[in-house]
């Protein structure tokens, strides 16, 4: 296994504005590994898991998100749920997970058989999540 400093993290998110919460799930993510890359849902998936469309466009939500330069790669993610190519691609050691992405993680396992490498998956700590919730801003 790669040590620390080697290893690529992944993560995915809808970041439709960007708040404390994800600024410290991203830090905490990074702290992982050497490289971060963060996927962002395009809006036809924001659509699909949230039922609502995002406040933001997908193109906006990554700029917001490369200004807050702490991840070394902000790319959009599959269009198609359940393709993974981002992962295929990207090959990353660790996928950090969200307090709130239990089906992501639950789906990432299933498919994770299918891949070529192995992933660990590793779950960050919420930070606020009674103040720091999207859903909870968004309102």
């Amino acid at each position: 296994m790669l040590k620390n400093s080697a290893k690529k993290v992944l993560v995915f998110g809808t970041f439709d504005g960007i708040h404390e919460g994800h600024r410290f799930f991203l830090r905490e993510a990074k702290k992982i590994g050497a490289h971060l890359t963060v996927v962002v849902a395009p809006d036809i998936q924001v659509e699909t898991l949230k039922k609502h469309s995002p406040r933001f466009p997908l193109k906006k939500r990554m700029n917001d998100l490369e200004e807050e330069k702490i991840a070394d790669y902000v790319i959009s993610g599959d269009e198609t749920l359940g393709t993974w190519n981002v992962i295929l691609e990207n090959k990353p050691d660790v996928v950090a997970l969200g307090h709130d992405q239990d089906s992501l993680g639950k789906a990432l396992e299933s498919a994770s058989a299918h891949f070529p490498f192995r992933i660990e998956m590793k779950k960050i700590a919420p930070f606020k999540p009674e103040i720091f919730r999207s859903g909870l801003l968004n309102k």
